[in-house]
């Protein structure tokens, strides 16, 4: 596995991973929220070789990565010529998204043109499309000059890489992977997506750190729950079901470690479902915290772990919190219970995810 580790990629490095994704070859790359393993969008065979490598489902859908412009100026900028390759009906609404927060971590499923190959959507009629706010992947993708494919560059149902190295540890000595080290990735959990596709209304499919209230601060375009559409018929509308999408499976994003949420001052109730546990048990506490302030366990070591209590921090050491945590022996892993908000569903997301996937005999899925 060749891989070069200074985090300021040099324009050589750049265009030797153009020219790799060219050739039909698999590139990892650092986006904003996590590390992706990238392929030619337009290529087959290159798409089929990120199902393989990562283990993952051929009929679950990939999000394509488009380039900036490359005199990107936010109040100007049109971004239709290059969205029209890939999709119909651009609505108002779905530009109003697009100029508001693009590039970023928002992902939008739009109804797809009908040349976008069958192989990166799973089969289905829509495309999810974003544009990664990372100087690397900016720069990649800008000299690629065409959309590139890229889940998540871990074993399907794993915790998602948030550095070169996480990426590295996953594939060394089964991949032959040129992986673009970009430092550590600031927002540190996957894309906000929104579904355009399925009628006149903006549709959260996945929680992210773009929030469903900012948006509409920002646009004027109200986002619904799923749940608030369903059986609506006041238009006389039928609504078919809403697209499949990267991280929507029950069971992603998951520690080989078994790992489970706590309520406040409930941390030996989370031992409920392993009453024989002899074991050392990490337990994450907030940093505004002071100790557990229980009576302990008769069988089992505790030790504290701090995290954030602001949901933004929380967020961008995550998943390097569970790798490191998975990594240290652990035979248990609690943690708290994020606070009610949609500033914290995005994390509250992928720990219930993570816990039900999570343990050595789990049948871990998703995560992209």
């Amino acid at each position: 596995m060749s891989s070069d580790s200074t985090p300021l990629q040099s324009s050589a490095v750049i265009n030797e991973a153009v020219q790799s994704l060219r050739d039909g070859g698999l590139v990892a790359f650092p986006t904003e929220t996590v590390y992706g393993l990238g392929a030619d969008a337009k290529n087959p065979e290159a798409i089929k070789k990120i199902f393989t490598a990562k283990g993952r489902p051929s009929n679950h859908p990939l999000i394509v990565h488009l380039a900036a412009p490359d005199k990107f100026d936010q109040a100007k900028v049109d971004w239709v010529p290059l969205l029209v390759p890939w999709v119909r009906d651009l609505s108002e609404e779905a530009l109003k998204l697009v100029n508001t927060f693009w590039p970023g971590p928002l992902t939008l499923v739009f109804k797809k043109d009908k040349s976008v190959l069958n192989e990166l959507t799973g089969g289905q009629e829509t495309v999810a499309i974003r544009a990664p706010a990372h100087p690397i992947a900016q720069e990649l993708l800008r000299k690629f000059k065409g959309g590139v494919v890229a889940p998540s560059a871990n074993r399907f149902g794993k915790v998602s890489p948030t550095r070169a190295a996480d990426v590295r540890s996953e594939f060394e000595g089964v991949l032959d992977l040129m992986i673009l080290d970009g430092g550590d990735c600031k927002v540190g959990i996957e894309s906000t997506i929104i579904d355009l596709s399925s009628g006149d209304k903006a549709v959260l499919l996945r929680p992210g750190a773009i929030t469903p209230s900012e948006i509409f601060a920002k646009t004027g375009v109200k986002v619904y729950m799923p749940g608030e559409l369903q059986g609506n018929e006041a238009e006389g509308e039928e609504r078919g079901d809403l697209p499949r999408v990267s991280g929507s499976l029950k069971a992603h994003y998951a520690p080989t470690t078994p790992l489970r949420l706590y309520a406040p001052g409930r941390v030996l109730d989370a031992l409920s479902e392993f009453p024989d546990i002899k074991s050392r048990v990490a337990v994450a506490v907030w940093d505004s915290e002071s100790s557990l302030s229980e009576d302990g366990h008769p069988s089992a070591h505790f030790e504290e772990i701090e995290v954030p209590s602001d949901s933004s921090t929380f967020a961008s050491r995550l998943y390097r919190s569970l790798r490191d945590l998975d990594q240290q022996g652990w035979d248990l892993i609690l943690f708290p219970e994020p606070p009610a908000g949609e500033e914290w569903d995005g994390v509250r997301d992928r720990l219930q995810r993570a816990c039900f996937g999570s343990g050595p005999s789990s049948s871990s899925h998703d995560n992209s």
